[in-house]
């Protein structure tokens, strides 16, 4: 079974030349941010919440480089809910439209926090998640 039957696709983002660093590849903090946002909204919608905001990120090990019109591919499955947090594990891929081949081209695991309106972590209540 392949991993996209695991985990479920979260958002796809074309590589623009504006996307692109000094060495002609996707630069890494375009890829961050993408993750970052793929994620924040994915603990949203895992947790019922729209106040999740990003705890920390696992090391990044960027696998493959990315060129300009490629397609990525932002997957992300559950792992685990603490009292206040969410913790989802990412894939970003590359994604050939003419194949339907994908390579992964980097993942991480991260960690997002239910917030109240000053800023303070509150609990993820347990009944809007499992109704």
């Amino acid at each position: 079974m392949d991993s996209s039957s695991i985990m479920e696709l979260i958002t796809t983002k074309v590589c623009m030349t504006k996307d692109i660093g000094v060495h002609g590849n996707l630069f890494g903090g375009i890829m961050l941010a993408w993750l970052d946002e793929a994620g924040a909204g994915y603990a949203c919608q895992l947790s019922h919440s729209t106040r999740m905001v990003t705890r920390s990120m696992s090391s990044v090990e960027f696998c493959k480089p990315v060129k300009v019109g490629r397609i990525v591919k932002i997957y992300g499955k559950f792992v685990k809910f603490g009292r206040t947090s969410c913790t989802i594990r990412l894939e970003a891929r590359s994604h050939n439209p003419h194949s339907q081949r994908q390579k992964i081209v980097c993942s991480t695991e991260m960690v997002f926090v239910r917030i109240d309106e000053d800023g303070e972590a509150i609990p993820i209540e347990r009944s809007d998640i499992e109704s």
